[in-house]
This record gives structure tokens, sequence and C-alpha cells, in this order.
């Protein structure tokens, strides 16, 4: 046990604050069908979406998978946060005004309205195979690690209480208050990781104060400067998990484009917006923040390779970075770890019984009343959490960087989901056949292309199976001579005008970007 009588005292604190987060949530007088982040209830303003978004894309996956990576193959990684900051300027410009024009509320649903019932289930399954067994059981799993490293209980004991309790307070306040909850989370977050960024640097330079930081930075690149790439060349032994250039013009796009654009884990937050112009200016405001996140993940991880040289897997590192924090610091950033994985699991369970109730439940059984599918959804996302329990150690043991897993796995359905979507909204020919040869041929042609040709990097795979996806839906539409233009979204009644602030943002975070990539290239 690393936790001093002080900060126990902090995690006491914290939980104490969740428990009475959870009573204000509970006593707040709500619309009988507010029970997830749909569009039922489009309301919050451009900051509480900013920091939904941002809530709920940092998790374990971030915090501890990520710094695991930049352990191992340096600030290369860091291209998944900077790259999503682009991304989201193209979702944002292009995309939310035609969910929200549209009245989406979930992503199933634009399918099923663009394509039929068929496509709206099979891609409702696959999406939530993969909340259970990737998103849910990889925040499990690293964060049973953190708990086994600070506090000394089995792997199986900090698997069990986490899901005990990240999974009640997602249960209960995510369906109360999802702005009060991701409001206190994001803060929890973003002083954890400055602490601990802060923290390595001081280390690292042996003094304090501003200059001591930029001289700590300064002494990092020095000491690992095989870690300040983000462009990995072909030698490269971790050249598998980022392939050179693909993370700026290959598959790293249509990663992020799944994740960002037509994720219903992530998007749900963006359909709650007031208008077009909220959604708008919360997207630049998470594509600010994405900016920041390297510094507190990524960082540390290099800074580990100077601190803790000899780990026994990546992974370790952030939790081992922890427990040499002093009394009082390392309560605050074990605080910061259970915000993430709360954060994360709330998302996805609440994804999870949304999908589900309204797009296979609702689909199935249309005569269901307003209780019945309340019911539906909590015993659906509790049964998700246990399976997630039950597959976290058996799936994710033998990995040394659950993140590289999370891409991995998360890459045998993302091509077909962006194929499925964009020829959906963009090509008006695009039919239920060629949609449907699409979502079931995803899983099938990733999975022989692993198999039969495993050197060649997950990120080409995915964009080498999006091309091949592609030209299938195209030449099935083709061939079935159907005219779809009766379903598809005129896009002539979307607004795609944008305004200043969102311009002015959006040009100040592509400056920034290309000044990363040209500083380390």
């Amino acid at each position: 046990m690393h936790l001093s009588p002080l900060d126990l005292v902090i995690v006491a604190i914290y939980i104490l604050g969740v428990l009475a987060l959870a009573q204000f949530a509970s006593s707040r007088k709500l619309p009988s069908d507010h029970t997830t982040y749909t569009s039922s209830s489009r309301t919050l303003p451009w900051w509480a979406i900013g920091l939904s978004l941002i809530a709920a894309n940092i998790s374990a996956e971030q915090i501890i998978g990520m710094s695991g990576s930049a352990y191992a193959l340096g600030l290369a990684i860091a291209s998944y946060e900077w790259m999503g900051a682009a991304t989201l300027l193209i979702v944002g410009k292009f995309f939310l005004p035609i969910f929200l024009t549209n009245q989406v509320s979930t992503m199933p649903q634009f399918l099923k309205r663009r394509y039929g019932t068929p496509v709206q289930i099979v891609m409702a399954i696959l999406w939530i195979g993969v909340y259970v067994f990737v998103a849910l059981t990889a925040s499990l799993w690293l964060g049973a690690v953190a708990v086994h490293i600070v506090t000394g209980l089995s792997l199986w004991v900090g698997l069990i209480l986490l899901s005990l309790f990240a999974g009640n307070y997602a249960l209960y306040v995510e369906m109360k208050s999802p702005a009060y909850a991701d409001l206190v989370q994001v803060s929890v977050l973003v002083l954890g990781g400055l602490v601990i960024a802060i923290m390595v640097l001081e280390r690292i330079e042996g003094g304090g104060g501003l200059l001591g930081l930029t001289h700590g930075f300064s002494v990092l690149a020095t000491r690992v400067p095989d870690h300040f790439h983000m462009i990995l060349r072909a030698d490269n032994p971790y050249y598998k998990y980022v392939p050179g250039l693909a993370v700026v013009f290959g598959g790293m796009w249509v990663i992020n484009l799944s994740y960002w654009g037509f994720n219903q884990y992530i998007v749900q937050r963006a359909l709650t917006a007031k208008n077009i112009a909220e959604v708008q200016k919360g997207v630049v405001f998470a594509a600010f923040l994405k900016l920041l996140v390297p510094a507190l993940v990524v960082l540390p991880g290099i800074a580990a390779v100077v601190l803790l040289p000899h780990l026994s897997r990546p992974d370790e590192a952030y939790p081992r970075l922890m427990i040499t924090l002093p009394n009082g610091l390392l309560g605050l950033v074990f605080v910061a770890l259970l915000a993430a994985i709360i954060a994360s699991m709330r998302s996805a369970l609440s994804s999870i019984a949304t999908i589900f109730t309204m797009d296979v439940f609702g689909v199935v059984y249309k005569e269901r009343s307003q209780r019945q599918t309340m019911i539906a959804g909590q015993l659906v996302a509790i049964f998700a959490l246990a399976i997630a329990t039950a597959a976290a150690i058996p799936f994710l043991k033998g990995f040394d960087q659950a993140f590289q897993y999370i891409q991995d796995y998360s890459g045998f359905i993302t091509p077909g989901v962006v194929v499925v979507f964009l020829l959906g909204i963009f090509w008006k020919r695009a039919t239920q056949a060629g949609a449907l040869a699409a979502a079931i041929g995803c899983p099938i042609i990733s999975a022989a292309m692993a198999i039969c040709f495993p050197e060649i990097p997950f990120m080409n795979r995915i964009g080498y199976v999006f091309v091949i996806l592609s030209l299938l839906a195209v030449a099935v539409s083709l061939a079935d001579r159907k005219d779809r233009t009766d379903t598809a979204f005129a896009l002539r009644d979307v607004n795609f005008w944008t305004g200043p602030a969102f311009n002015v943002g959006a040009t100040v975070i592509i400056a920034i970007l290309i000044g990363f990539y040209a500083l380390w290239w």
C-alpha cells in the first residue's frame, strides 16, 4: 500500500464528493425521457459540449495506455491526439450540421433512415460488441493495473472494486446530471495530469519554477532523442504501431473519423447542443484541449524512460510514476485516475444502453413502454459491465501496451463504419445491399488480412480495408439497381456556414499542428 493516511483522506473526500453529486443530481426534477445523452434534451452550451467530448475521450486508455505507449515508442503516439484535433474540426464543419439539421439522435438511427432497419441493427450490434470487449474491457484492465500497483490489491480485486464503484456511479449520475459530472471529472483530470507532468520534469532537471520546467523538457529531449519523433521510420521496432506517414495521410484518418464523427460513444455529446453554432464552438474548444492532452499523458510516459528505465511492461509507467509522488499528491493523481475511468465508463455504458434500447430493443419490441425501455437499458448496461469485468484479464494480460490492443481490435469495424456513413451522407446512389456488404464484410476482411498478412501494421491494414470496402459497397450498390434518392439526406437543406469563433479557432489549431509536426518531424 503506497497511499498514506493523507492520500486516503483525499480519496475519501473525492468519493464523498461523488456521492454528494449523485444526491444533488437525484434531487433535480428532469423530464421522464431524460435518460441518456440524446437529442431529446438539446440544452447544453458550448463549454459543456467541449468538456463532455474530452471527458468521454480521456480515460484510462489515455492516462495509462497512451503513457505506456509513449514509454515504448515516444512522441509519435501523440498523433492520435493531435490528428484527433484536426478531425474534430472536420466533424464540426461537415458532419454535425447534417446530424443536427436532420434531428439524428443516435448513429444507428441515421443508418435506419438512410438504409433501413437491417443496416441499423447490424451496425448497432457491432458497436455494442466493440464498446464491451474493447472500450469497457481496456478501461477496467488499465485501471486495475494502477490500483494493483498503488494499493497492493490483486488485479481481480481491483477490477471488481472499480467495476462496482465506477459502474454504479456511471449508471446513476450519468442518467441524472451529465454536464455537472463532466465538469467535475475533467477538472480533476487536468489538475492531476498537470501535477504529475510538472513533478516528473522537476525531477529530471532537479529544480523548480517555469525555467526549471523548460530546462527539464530540454534535458529530457537530449537524454532520449529517439523518443521525440512524430514520424517513425520503417526500421523502428515500433513502426508496426505508428507506421510513418500513415498517421498523417493514411489509416489514422479512418480511425479518427470513425471515432470522432460516427461513434455514438462520442457523438452523443454533441447531439445535445442548443444549436449548430453552439456545438461548433464546443468542438473547437475540445480541439484546443486535445492539443494539450499529450502534455498530461505522453510527456510522463517519455519521462519514465529516464526515471524508471527498467520496467517489465510499458503500461506500468504511469502507475509507477504515481507512487514516487509525495504524500497528498499521490492521492490527488490517484483520484484523477479514478475520474478518468469513471468518465469513460459512463460514456460507454450510456452509449450501450442508448443504442440497445433505441436501435435493437426498440426495433424488435415496438410496443414497449417508457419504463420497459429504461429497465432494458439498465439491464443491458449491467450485463455489459459484467462481461467486460470477466473478460478484462484474460483478454489483456498478454498485451504489454493496452493502447495498441484498443486501436488494433477497434480497427476490425472502423473501416466499415466510415465507408457506410460517408457513402450514406455524400452518395445518393448507395443502397442497403451496398451498406450491408461493407458492414458485414469489414470484420471478415479485416480478420482475413490480419491472419494472412500479419506483417502489415494494423493502421495500414485499416487503410487497405477501407479502400476495399469502398469499392465493394459501390459495386454492390450499382449492381443493386435501386434508386436510393428518396432516403438520401438533402444536403442543400444543411447550413455548412461557420461563424468567426469557429473559423479563427480552426485556423489557429491547424497552424499549431503544422508547427508541432515541423518541429518534431
